[in-house]
């Protein structure tokens, strides 16, 4: 059966196949035929296999193609749910019309993209309950709640992060589960029962983890069996991993039980008013122990919090309020379910205050991060390899990993080490973009190194020099919000083409707003660094200041840097080097998204010819004519033209 499969697959991705015949806008690539069939015989074989696929590929049909012919029950695990959404309404319909398979697919997300009714009825009852800004959404919710039929949040035109969503859908901590009064009518309850179902279940990274959570800790599980799991996007998984199995507490989770324990007693219990004033007791904890926290947003290690009497005594008064809640809740709760549900949430939650405050660092690394008005405080494991190793060799399925950046030059021994697939196969195919004809890499002369102070003040007035010859349309990814505000600073009032800057509006909109002026300048850090796809001319430089190597001050890096160098390892090498490089492919790979794309990457640091690792870089991006020479720079804009 492998073999038809990949026959048929190879067939369908050929210059003379299906898709070449009835699908719009579809081109034959040698790479992705290539790749539709090892991601076949992977399937069919039940094997493990790593896999890059370079930028235009089309490594989404690839892994596709096969999974829809297999005739397996298949689980495909994406980064982001807007690419779910993507596969499950654009690609997976295409696909499934155009091979005239009759195969039944689910989109599957996590519990907090569905509306819970009994939440939403809450809600209406005491809107004065929410802050202002949910209040102003609620009413759209509430009138597209007594129309949709899956629930998902993402059919309204409400932002996913809006204030609103948190008071209207649920948490693994407040769901009531059998016992909730909407039980028959639950959203997420119906997008289960349709994933065991279906024969391809779409997914994303977090579900999968929290599957995997569920599963180590016995408590059955969330995903249906498989024959077989594609993880796209695979390079996050690693990350998202250690934030599933470890263990934190948040403002959010503590504001959101204070805001429920008042509706509870509301609802189940008015003659014990001293449970309405301990969820005010709570509610007014949070401001101040974030004030005793300092401003900012920033990460900070653990031990940052114990040299400060003012976070302790905000902790150990919230250990107390949190122990004070469940015994008062214990004493009244007479069954009543919302109330029952408040008591496991406040024992929840001082459990894992005590663990953290508790807790030893062997094995994981327990650290705190600021944003915004809100904190919150983690426990993560070092490594995630073996419990990732363990659930796949329960699975007994094929797992495919793939991405556009997994391998370091031709090795994915780090990606594979991470996610505990040393004994996979492995396989990766370039890019078949031009990048000969389509792309210049520009490196600056004379730079100095990145640690002096007049650094970024010369990548902007080497930024401001390439973007004239560019004609703006240009993204500037830089590794520090700090350096990111330095340029906008050093840009304000210089440019002659639109200034956008990260902060000043949701990221969403600020893409929106560089597509539309066609000749934007865009200033951006981590998150404008990968799933970014901007075709055509609007985008036709890429400025990068440093090479992206994570700050050292960082507590989760730092602790993975002592494990390493206690284990004898080189935490340089093995770990520093490689995430570095793998965020590098991410940052350039904005440059050239289409066949037609033409574009000059800048890389500022001089480090990728001045030191020996900067060939590790170089040598990890695609085959591109290089120089010094602004005058080339000038030379290959004109050639395109105005």
């Amino acid at each position: 059966m492998a073999e038809d499969t990949a026959e048929q697959t190879v067939a369908a991705l050929g210059p003379d196949g299906v898709l070449s015949r009835a699908l719009d806008g579809f081109a034959w690539r040698e790479q992705q035929q290539a790749m539709g069939a090892r991601v076949a015989a992977a399937l069919d074989g039940g094997e493990q296999l790593i896999c890059e696929a370079g930028t235009g590929t089309g490594k989404t049909y690839a892994y596709l193609v096969p999974a829809l012919l297999s005739g397996r029950k298949v689980i495909i695990a994406t980064g982001t749910r807007n690419l779910q959404d993507q596969l499950f309404h654009r690609d997976i319909p295409a696909l499934r019309r155009v091979l005239g398979i009759p195969v039944q697919v689910a989109l599957l997300k996590g519990r907090a993209n569905y509306l819970c009714r009994h939440r939403l009825q809450r809600a209406v009852a005491d809107p004065g309950a929410l802050r202002p800004e949910a209040r102003r959404d609620l009413g759209a919710v509430r009138d597209w709640a007594g129309a949709t039929r899956n629930g998902d949040i993402a059919e309204v035109a409400i932002p996913e992060d809006a204030a609103v969503w948190p008071a209207v859908t649920s948490t693994a901590d407040n769901c009531l589960g059998q016992e909730c009064p909407q039980w028959q009518g639950c959203h997420l309850v119906e997008a289960r029962r349709r994933a065991q179902e279906a024969d391809l279940v779409v997914i994303n990274h977090h579900l999968l983890c929290a599957d995997m959570v569920l599963r180590e800790e016995g408590f059955g599980e969330v995903l249906p069996g498989a024959d077989a799991v594609i993880v796209d996007e695979a390079h996050q998984l690693p990350d998202i991993a250690a934030q599933f199995f470890g263990s934190s507490i948040s403002s959010r989770q503590v504001m959101d039980l204070a805001r429920d324990l008042k509706a509870a007693q509301r609802d189940e219990a008015e003659d014990a008013p001293q449970l309405r004033e301990l969820a005010a007791a709570l509610g007014d904890l949070v401001p101040r122990l974030r004030l005793a926290f300092g401003g900012g947003d920033r990460r900070g290690a653990w031990r940052e919090i114990t040299a400060d009497d003012a976070v302790r005594e905000g902790m150990q008064a919230l250990a107390d309020l949190l122990a004070e809640m469940g015994s008062a809740l214990a004493a009244v709760e007479r069954g009543a379910k919302d109330l029952e549900q408040c008591r496991t949430r406040a024992d929840g939650l001082l459990r894992r205050l005590e663990d953290l405050r508790d807790g030893e660092d062997d094995g994981s690394v327990r650290w705190f991060e600021l944003r915004g008005q809100g904190f919150r405080l983690h426990q993560t494991p070092l490594d995630v390899a073996a419990v990732l190793q363990g659930y796949q060799s329960r699975q007994q399925t094929a797992w495919v990993y793939t991405s556009a950046t997994l391998a370091v030059g031709e090795s994915f021994a780090h990606f594979a080490e991470q996610v505990g697939a040393q004994a996979a196969a492995t396989a990766r195919w370039d890019s078949p973009f031009d990048y000969q004809r389509q792309a210049l890499l520009f490196m600056p002369p004379g730079m100095p190194e990145p640690g002096a102070a007049n650094y970024d003040g010369i990548v902007a007035e080497t930024a401001l020099a390439v973007i004239e010859a560019s004609r703006g349309r240009a993204f500037c990814l830089f590794t520090s919000h700090r350096a990111l505000r330095a340029a906008a600073n050093a840009f304000a009032g210089r440019l002659a083409y639109p200034l956008l800057v990260q902060g000043d509006a949701p990221r969403a909109a600020l893409i929106q707003r560089f597509r539309h002026h066609g000749n934007a300048v865009l200033l951006g850090t981590s998150s404008f660094w990968e799933g970014v796809d901007v075709r055509g001319e609007a985008l036709s430089c890429v400025i990068i200041d440093r090479l992206p190597f994570a700050s050292p001050g960082d507590p989760l890096l730092q602790g993975r840097i002592d494990a390493l160098r206690s284990a004898g390892g080189n935490p340089f090498r093995d770990l520093q080097l490689p995430k570095a490089v793998i965020a590098l492919k991410q940052g350039a790979g904005r440059l050239i998204r289409d066949s037609g794309d033409r574009g000059v990457l800048v890389l500022c640091d001089p480090r990728l010819r001045s030191r020996s690792y900067g060939r590790v870089f170089l040598d990890s991006l695609p085959s591109i004519h290089r120089t010094t020479a602004l005058a080339d720079v000038a030379a290959f804009f004109d050639a395109a033209g105005p």
